[in-house]
């Protein structure tokens, strides 16, 4: 059960450059947590109104992660390397004006399919 959400300034690019980024952080996900790709979801919202350091005529990103299970700081470094770099190439938005949240869940606070995860 990964979820990566993410909400960002950019203006929506096209449905091919949108997919790819999608599937990039679904498997990425999928491959730094050590979980299967069939239970990460990605949630994508492009062209809000955001700003970063009073600035808000660049793009910035905001980024959620959420995974059942602990989050150790060596997986949250290659995550956050991973997805700032996704997110540079496919939106445009520099690394450092993303910012990445990360929350461990315990599984029986997250269902799914009529149950839950613990």
């Amino acid at each position: 059960m990964p979820l990566v959400r993410l909400h960002t300034s950019a203006p929506a690019p096209t449905t091919d450059v949108l997919a790819a980024l999608q599937g990039a952080l679904s498997s990425s996900a999928a491959s730094l947590l050590g979980k299967p790709e069939r239970y990460v979801m990605t949630l994508l919202e492009t062209g809000l109104t955001m700003g970063f350091g009073g600035d808000a005529s660049q793009p910035t990103c905001y980024m959620e992660v959420a995974s059942v299970g602990q989050l150790k700081p060596e997986q949250t470094s290659r995550i956050s390397a991973a997805f700032c770099a996704l997110v540079e190439q496919h939106l445009g938005v520099p690394a450092d004006r993303t910012y990445i949240a990360f929350t461990p869940a315990q599984g029986h606070l997250w269902g799914w399919n009529g149950s839950t995860f613990g």
